[in-house]
């Protein structure tokens, strides 16, 4: 990563991402390309999204929840408006010109009322809306300069005020279209393309704001005075002008002064903070901004903000000066309250942007553990991270938290700069640090995951160095081990009973707190291991003399009974000492053995006569599988079985096609395991052992009701050195991938081996095995996932997932994208056993991490195709076709899609095909639910023979375009025409993307084609499933096809007499309605005017030319 500019020290402030609304556009299918969002407002509750097709969706901040949907008839949403003082009210504007104000009544757990309409604008365009601050009016002004208020009646104001109609009013006619509305405290600001003008709309005065005009789009504003010595005083005015400038005027439309922003914009922009990207900040000047403001908003704390359709800027206007301003692509319009904006793109696409102080914004990502994120916000803002009033909300052991957390081997440059800042932090300042003091003197704390600092009380407490620092607060690991099982000898013999009751009274007391932070010192791993060794093989033996050490209280204070029990507790001590290393003698030795094994197989492997023959790569690794097993095998596989019987009977169905366990299969043949294991201890040899194995899996096709798995391993049961469980991952997923692609029965299954020995394998590669042999081997995917279901367990989003909040557990799952795609997949199982469709309709956010492969299975079929179309529809129409194209492999996806696409959310098949196989009169018009999809997997580029079998499974599934379209594709256009005559539409001819005739052969085929179905369709009419064409007993005949209709066509391209010779040729009798006969005689008319005009260009060419070379 490379190193990250540092801003100045003007720049104290950001805006920061840190919601994703992609989901919610998605369940709102605002991202089909059919509906968009149009318009948004925003309250301290409700998040309100208008939509072309005239729908209102009300959003709740909390959680973004669909609350309602409010439809409209009266054209799509232009304009919509919260009321600032009354939430349960929302006004909104439609595009035929319609001012609708709503009570919403969910308070009461009513349903919404249209309480308010005005028809004053009808036929205009709105382009503003303006809430009253007090009362429930609403200020329209439209394209026209036409303003106007309505009011809205309720119940709340008393009885019978909800039956109370009130009329529109109108307040003014500016001199051209109203840019902007504002009101503040019985003033209406209006601004126009040319002026402000300031209204009492109670006395009915108007100003005009300032003197000279402009030309344009500039908005204005309200500034409320709120702050200090100014609380109390009138609002000011803020209106723009020309040339990045703002006047500022009083409350009685008086310009005051002018600031001038053009040479303050040539500062860079400051970064969006987002997950989306990186942030970068380019320190290169820009030119001088002469910039025009559409729109001017009073934002935050006492702050301006303002935009085009490439840049967010926000002013302090108190001090004239530039807080910051920010690139942003196609904006078309913001909505803000208080310190929060949404942006609505030109695409469609919500942002959520939030204005914070850096070290606000460090804080929020920190509890969101986006540590790259915080870190390279730290590393730009240096200037505000090291002052003391940063320490409030980002103590320096959080900083160096979240520097452990970052990746030592791909963050260096980050960690490099990252620790420079932290030396020069400056400490809190003198109130706090007294405070702090005086906590720390009898306190200790340590810092929860969500940022609550939790105390732990030490007052009574008379060591000094126990709260001298974080690393003395705790004993180590080590001198815990020390004290637990390597005590001096002279401390046992000198006071073996007190001993024995320190070490009995020592687990109890524990830790007073526990920090799991990563730059803690680690305790030794062979100690760890001495300590798990010793106490797991002679617990049972120490029991009884464990109690009898616990002496009573009677004998507990008598002396002679103290020096009886001293030789019995020395021997006891000295037998202990002498087993503890004796485990970890035996342990070093194994370890060695396996260590000696593991290389001398990867060595075999790296010679490449071995790695390119199956068979010496089997017998490679058939040499390591015993030590393997013996080491760290099962410990005690009758117990894994009888504890894998314990499963309930679900998961006994679900894993019931498993290989046989050789757990499970010693229980059920006991007979023969008792044989080998006596044949084993005789003999001691590995072999034994190989030979057991062999017999155990020779026996795993046998089918049982009692079968159950493999118990799953996530952890190793022995801490291993790094490179040997390198060396062991590789030949371990080496051997997995080897049984599994080459099926065969191996000393233990695939599964089982999965199963046993999932701790060693790569997660990466046993994915993409399983995905490969999904189709011959669908229970190793079933293997895989459970074991990375257990893996993942313990994870934090876990405990999200499970709440049920969707969007939260996405938000969630794209924090932890640096995690691979194993782990991101057992999320996504859990997503989909909790949500369903919702949940693989959002997981294509994650392509390319999650695949269409992964989905695959995981999803029911018709989930998987809800899943394939929301991702072909998220890309750009000009990169749907290659990006499709992109995704099927193998190439034979393409059929199997095609068919599900066509069999689900599809018409009947009695709809679209006859008895006998044929199309039905006019089937094509039917709606398919996938029609999008199925209309990219028809263009997909492909041979002849995948296309004739698509064009197979278009026909027989009625799927008539996709027909037509692979027929023209495949020149089989005797049956392209075949079918259009029976379906009966003349504009599947006409059409650009329909099957013209292309020489007069095919127009003879296509007349008797005609004549020959024409009666068919006639006969279909009075019964068809689809309705008929006939109207009102008319018998006009437009769109069917006929031979009158086609000759007709035929006409238009060659003549009619040309036309009229062809259908004699044909040899069909039609005899021409009085309106065809028309329509040649015109089309006579029209042909010969044409060859007199040609004609009389011609001479006249030829005149011109002839005076030209005389």
């Amino acid at each position: 990563m490379p190193l990250i500019t540092v801003v100045p020290e003007n720049h104290s402030h950001v805006l920061a991402e840190f919601d994703c609304l992609d989901p919610l556009l998605s369940a709102l299918r605002f991202d089909s390309g059919r509906l968009k969002c149009t318009c948004l407002a925003v309250s301290r509750k409700w998040l309100v999204l208008g939509t072309s097709a005239g729908g209102l969706h009300l959003i709740q901040k909390e959680g973004w929840k669909q609350r309602l949907i409010l439809t409209h008839k009266e054209g799509s949403i232009t304009q919509v408006a919260c009321c600032p003082h009354d939430e349960d009210f929302i006004a909104v504007a439609t595009s035929q010109g319609l001012v609708v104000v709503w009570e919403l009544q969910l308070e009461r757990r009513g349903r919404p009322e249209r309480v308010s309409v005005s028809s004053e604008h009808r036929g205009h365009n709105i382009t503003s809306l303006c809430w009253d601050t007090s009362t429930l009016k609403v200020f329209v002004g439209d394209s026209v300069g036409k303003v106007s208020y309505l009011r809205a009646g309720s119940s709340k104001l008393g009885k019978g005020s909800a039956f109370v109609i009130f009329p529109v009013q109108t307040v003014t006619t500016v001199d051209s279209k109203v840019v902007q509305l504002g009101y503040q405290d019985g003033r209406l600001l209006v601004s126009s393309l040319s002026r402000c003008y300031l209204c009492d709309t109670e006395k009915e005065k108007f100003w005009r704001v300032g003197n000279k005009e402009r030309d344009g789009e500039y908005g204005a504003c309200f500034f409320p005075q709120s702050r200090g010595l100014l609380v109390g005083q009138p609002p000011l005015l803020y209106c723009a002008r020309p040339g990045s400038r703002i006047w500022e005027a009083n409350f009685n439309g008086e310009v005051l002064s002018t600031h001038q922003f053009k040479q303050l914009l040539t500062c860079p922009p400051l970064p969006l903070i987002t997950f989306r990207n990186e942030p970068n900040y380019n320190p290169t000047q820009r030119g001088p901004q002469s910039l025009g403001f559409p729109k001017l908003l009073y934002f935050g704390d006492q702050n301006l903000l303002t935009w085009t359709d490439s840049a967010i800027y926000i002013f302090t206007p108190q001090n004239g000066q530039v807080l910051l301003w920010t690139e942003i692509k196609d904006l078309a319009d913001v909505a803000v309250h208080r310190g929060e904006l949404f942006c609505l793109h030109s695409s469609g696409r919500l942002s959520h942007l939030s204005l914070l102080s850096a070290e606000r914004c460090v804080e929020r990502l920190l509890r969101r553990e986006s540590w790259t994120l915080a870190a390279a916000v730290c590393c730009m803002f240096q200037h505000t991270i090291m002052t003391s009033r940063a320490r409030k909300s980002i103590p320096i052991d959080r900083l160096e938290h979240m520097k452990s957390q970052l990746s030592s081997s791909t963050q260096t440059d980050l960690i490099t700069q990252l620790e420079a800042v932290i030396l020069k932090l400056e400490p809190m300042d003198s109130a706090s640090s007294s405070r702090r003091s005086s906590i720390s003197s009898h306190e200790s704390f340590n810092v929860l995951d969500c940022g609550i600092y939790r105390v732990i009380s030490r007052r009574g407490s008379q060591s000094d160095e126990e709260t001298s620092s974080l690393m003395n607060q705790s004993v180590s690991e080590e001198e815990r081990l020390k004290d637990f099982s390597f005590a001096p000898e002279d401390q046992v013999d000198h006071d073996p009973q007190g001993g024995e009751r320190m070490e009995a009274d020592r687990p109890d007391q524990g830790l007073q707190f526990h920090l799991p932070l990563s730059f803690r010192p680690k305790p030794p791993r062979i100690a760890l291991q001495a300590v798990k060794d010793s106490v797991s093989s002679f617990v049972k033996k120490t029991t009884e003399k464990i109690n009898t050490l616990q002496m009573n209280s009677e004998l507990r204070h008598r002396p002679e009974f103290k020096e009886g029990a001293q030789p019995d507790a020395a021997s006891y001590s000295e037998e202990m000492e002498n087993q503890v290393y004796n485990d970890i003698s035996n342990a070093e030795a194994d370890m060695d053995e396996l260590r000696s094994a593991t290389e001398q197989a990867v060595l075999h492997i790296q010679d490449p006569l071995v790695v390119l023959d199956p068979v010496c790569l089997r017998e490679a690794l058939m040499e390591w599988l015993p030590v393997l097993e013996q080491i760290l095998g099962p410990a005690d596989p009758l117990s894994a079985s009888v504890t894998s019987s314990n499963l309930d009977g679900s998961e006994e169905e679900k894993w019931e096609r498993d290989y046989l366990s050789p757990c499970t299969e010693q229980q059920r043949h006991s007979t023969e395991s008792v044989t080998v294991e006596a044949k084993e201890a005789e003999l001691g040899e590995k072999e034994v052992l190989c030979e057991k194995q062999h017999t155990l899996d020779t026996t795993e096709n046998v089918t049982s009701l009692e079968i159950h798995p493999e118990p799953i391993r996530v952890a190793s049961p022995t801490p291993l050195p790094s490179d040997l469980e390198a060396n062991l991952t590789e030949l371990a997923t080496l051997y997995t991938e080897l049984s599994c692609f080459r099926n065969q029965q191996e000393v233990l299954g695939c599964s089982t081996f999965l199963r046993r020995y999932f701790f060693l394998l790569d997660q990466e590669r046993v994915r993409r095995m399983c995905l490969l042999c999904y189709q011959q081997q669908p229970e190793m995917m079933r293997s895989f996932s459970e074991a990375m279901l257990a893996l993942t367990q313990s994870c934090k989003v876990v405990e999200i997932i499970q709440k049920g909040d969707l969007l939260k557990s996405l938000r969630s799952l794209r924090e932890l994208q640096p995690w691979g795609a194993p782990h991101l997949l057992a999320h996504f199982h859990r997503l989909y056993e909790k949500h369903g469709e919702a949940a693989v309709r959002s997981f294509s956010q994650f392509y390319p991490m999650i695949t269409p492969a992964d989905v695959a299975t995981v999803a029911q079929r018709s989930h998987f195709l809800a899943y394939l179309d929301n991702l072909v529809q998220s890309r750009a129409e000009e990169h749907r076709l290659s990006f499709l194209h992109s995704l099927l492999d193998p190439e034979s996806l393409r059929q199997d899609w095609l068919e599900l696409a066509l069999t689900h959310d599809a018409p009947q098949r009695t709809d679209t095909l006859t008895s006998d196989g044929r199309p039905r009169w006019h089937s094509h018009c039917f709606t398919w639910g996938y029609g999008r999809l199925l209309s990219l997997l028809i263009r997909l580029p492909a041979d002849i023979s995948s296309k004739e079998k698509m064009n197979e499974i278009c026909r027989s599934h009625g799927y008539w375009m996709g027909y037509l379209y692979l027929c023209k594709e495949l020149q089989c256009r005797s049956e392209a025409f075949s079918t259009i005559c029976q379906l009966d539409d003349i504009s599947l001819l006409e059409d650009p993307d329909g099957v013209e005739p292309q020489n007069l052969d095919e127009w003879k085929l296509l007349i008797q084609l005609s004549q020959q179905y024409c009666s068919v369709a006639d006969s279909q009419l009075a019964t068809d499933v689809n309705g008929s064409r006939w109207s009102n007993g008319s018998t006009d005949c437009d769109g069917r096809i006929s031979p009158e209709s086609l000759i007709l066509m035929l006409a238009r391209m060659v003549g009619p007499d040309r036309a009229l010779a062809v259908l004699d040729e044909c040899g069909v009798q039609v005899v021409l309605s009085a309106r065809s006969k028309l329509v040649c005689d015109l089309l006579r008319v029209a042909e010969r005017r044409q060859r007199a005009m040609i004609q009389t260009m011609l001479e006249r060419c030829d005149r011109f030319l002839w005076s030209q070379h005389a």
